[in-house]
């Protein structure tokens, strides 16, 4: 063991963090964050354990990270890292108690997180001056949260794109195709969807209540959660759908292909399912009170 006083003589301070090594001042460790752990160690105030080869001070810590802590002690500044490494960084920070870096790493992960959440890449205004043209295409945008309502989108493509919180409400996106887009908890209410294309889609939590989808394509779509209460669901393509918690109250899906589709926990109670095809569609937890199902093609259905 060795007091630190011995060494007090030199600013120069060496350390030995997991088997990294690092060469720093007293100053550094102790002035940016004078109630952090560091600091308290190299106060003078504890005694320290030093190895006999060179001084070096032993801290049983994984070395990655410590060098981004020092330059934040020398500098107050954070690199550009990854999350999953501001996530190291921020377990390091937390152990050697220095707030400041604390703060700092949650308010980069924040930012960051609203940024890929309300990082939309165009405006209302935006999408009408598009519409006006003859074939449009927002494949691959992000288009989260924006009001789309009332809007004649008939034929867009959206294919990949973010849509997240859109507002689609009483819109017209006849035949626009939304294969494989990220719509989640997004507002469909009373939209016209007639022959639209949500091929692998996530919908989960939508709301789609009151929609025209007729004849529209939602084969291996998530719509866990999602409300169709009186939607128009003639003739939909529902292969394989998963439609967990979904409300189909009310909902007419007449002529309906829901072949393979899961429909744990599903409300379809006053559901129009005259000539639905429901072959081999697990039924016993589903809520039928009601339903029509004059017609439908049953066969291999559990219930």
């Amino acid at each position: 063991m060795a007091d630190h006083s011995d060494s007090s003589s030199s600013s120069m301070v060496r350390l030995n963090i997991g088997g990294k090594k690092f060469c720093t001042t007293l100053d550094t460790l102790t002035q940016r964050e004078p109630d952090s752990m560091l600091a308290a160690m190299f106060s003078g105030r504890h005694t320290i354990c030093q190895e006999s080869e060179k001084g070096y001070i032993f801290v049983d810590r994984d070395g990655k990270n410590f060098r981004h802590i020092l330059n934040w002690l020398r500098d107050g500044v954070i690199p550009p890292l990854k999350d999953s490494e501001y996530a190291q960084l921020l377990r390091e920070a937390e152990y050697y108690q220095l707030l400041g870096l604390v703060d700092e790493v949650k308010a980069v992960l924040s930012k960051r997180k609203e940024d890929e959440e309300l990082g939309t890449e165009l405006t209302r205004i935006d999408i009408i001056k598009c519409i006006q043209s003859d074939r449009v295409r927002f494949r691959g945008i992000n288009l989260s949260g924006l009001d789309l309502s009332k809007l004649d989108l008939s034929f867009v493509d959206f294919s990949y794109a973010c849509l997240k919180t859109v507002f689609f409400s009483r819109a017209n996106l006849q035949c626009a195709k939304f294969r494989d887009v990220d719509a989640e908890a997004s507002i469909f209410h009373n939209a016209t969807l007639r022959e639209c294309e949500f091929t692998g889609a996530n919908l989960r939590g939508a709301v789609l209540a009151g929609a025209n989808l007729q004849s529209a394509n939602l084969q291996d779509a998530c719509l866990i959660g999602c409300s169709f209460c009186g939607a128009d669901l003639r003739s939909a393509h529902l292969q394989t759908a998963d439609l967990t918690n979904a409300n189909l109250e009310g909902a007419n899906l007449e002529g309906a292909n829901l072949k393979g589709a899961k429909l744990t926990n599903a409300n379809l109670k006053g559901a129009n399912l005259q000539r639905a095809y429901l072959r081999h569609v697990n039924l016993r937890d589903t809520h039928l009170e009601g339903a029509k199902l004059d017609g439908a093609n049953l066969l291999g259905a559990i219930r």
